[in-house]
């Protein structure tokens, strides 16, 4: 599509005798030929980096570009770099637009010949456009269904799957490591079409700061994954390059979403040594991002080797979970006047059972922890100073943090005795 319109914008640069320059819908430089006179800021910033500034952007949609049917001119704006005024006109197919051709106003100027061969240039650039568009949509979404394969449960679709993605290079083969990003929103529920949006075009933009063939995105209802591909690579290294790009996602999150960081975790699965194991990596990360998001203590990028005995609960059903606590400290969670109570267990058990250091988390005297614990022993039958009954506690506490209807962490004033 670049080499075509490349061949256009020279070609009707030679007719107008002047410079041309096309760009896409969002202002990025797509095709320009050799400049005939002189040039601004702007011209030479959308040269050199293939895009422009916001500012321009916003300068651009101010004068109502987007909705022109026809030749427009856009006036200047120093502070933003255009010094010359610009004549456009929008590349559109069936109406939708595609982008802009451009002439500088340095070069003279633009009579009734220069729109007629606008006008022609604008037609011409949208077919290439249109084409290179379906071609494009095809291939990525021959490929998303690559990676949905590459992930299904059946192991022969999965193999199918990743030998049919190194040879038709949309990936290269190698290790392999799997982030998953999430957004707030219930568990399993869809999320708002915005959300899931801006969910998109973050992993996309994530995706692209890898080098050609070495990242696959694909979204879903309620989440999205990135698979990133490590030719080569030792699991150390794949492991801190994937964590750094995880940083990256969640700080992309935060800019689309605008909600801050509590709204959006990222978790990163183990590498793999082929894609054809990614599914393993991908049902890592995205446990890892799940058990992220309840509990709301693990921050909010964590890798699957993180998680600690989360590992194994977040296999678990919520009627696993429920049915695997203790029935005295499952009845002590499900009272809701009882939640005090289960917060100086949960810091007693965080502490190792350190009286003096869970009493001072808890801003009490010793003796109030102690009258706590105790009264914890007579609701439960559990017993506090017997090893399997304090692992039983403590495992069941976390447990409770991944059951959507057990408050294991609740934060709750001190207990009136």
């Amino acid at each position: 599509m670049v080499s075509e319109l490349q061949r256009l914008v020279d070609a009707f640069g030679a007719r107008l005798g002047r410079s041309i320059a096309v760009d896409d819908a969002r202002l990025k430089l797509l095709a320009y030929n050799a400049h005939t006179g002189d040039v601004d800021d702007a011209r030479i910033e959308s040269v050199m980096h293939r895009g422009v500034s916001t500012a321009l952007v916003a300068h651009v949609s101010e004068q109502g570009a987007a909705q022109a049917s026809d030749v427009f001119t856009l006036p200047p704006c120093p502070r933003i770099g255009i010094t010359m005024e610009r004549v456009g006109i929008p590349i559109r197919y069936d109406g939708a637009l595609l982008g802009y051709v451009w002439l500088i106003g340095s070069d003279g100027p633009v009579g009734d010949r220069d729109v007629e061969l606008l006008r022609e240039s604008a037609a011409q650039a949208a077919l290439v456009l249109h084409r290179g568009h379906l071609g494009v949509d095809v291939t990525r979404s021959h490929a998303r269904e690559l990676v949905r394969d590459l992930i299904a449960p059946d192991r022969a679709l999965r193999t199918e799957a990743g030998v049919a993605l190194v040879e038709e290079e949309h990936a290269v083969a190698g290790p392999v490591a799997v982030l998953v990003a999430m957004v707030g929103g219930e568990e399993g529920e869809p999320l708002a079409e915005e959300r899931r949006l801006a969910l998109e075009l973050a992993v996309d933009r994530c995706r692209r700061r890898l080098p050609p063939s070495r990242g696959l995105a694909l979204t879903r209802p309620d989440h999205a994954l990135l698979l990133t591909i490590w030719p080569g690579a030792r699991s150390q290294i794949i492991e801190r390059n994937a964590a750094e790009l995880a940083e990256v996602l969640r700080e992309k999150l935060d800019a689309e979403l605008g909600l801050g960081r509590a709204a959006c975790w990222v978790g990163v699965g183990g590498p793999r040594p082929r894609l054809t194991e990614a599914l393993s990596s991908y049902e890592e990360a995205r446990r890892a991002a799940e058990v992220a998001r309840i509990t709301g203590t693990l921050g909010h990028v964590v890798a699957h080797k993180q998680l600690g005995v989360y590992a194994l609960l977040g296999k678990l059903t919520p009627d696993q979970l429920a049915e695997s606590i203790h029935p005295g400290l499952r009845s002590l969670l499900s009272n809701p006047a009882h939640l005090g109570l289960v917060e100086t267990l949960r810091v007693y058990l965080d502490h190792a059972g350190d009286a003096q250091h869970a009493a001072t988390a808890l801003h009490v005297h010793r003796s109030t922890l102690y009258k706590r614990l105790h009264r914890v022993e007579q609701l439960t039958g559990l017993r506090l100073d017997v090893g399997d009954d304090r692992l039983a506690a403590h495992l069941g506490l976390k447990t409770a943090e991944l059951h959507p209807r057990l408050p294991a962490s609740t934060h709750a004033p001190d207990v009136v005795f």
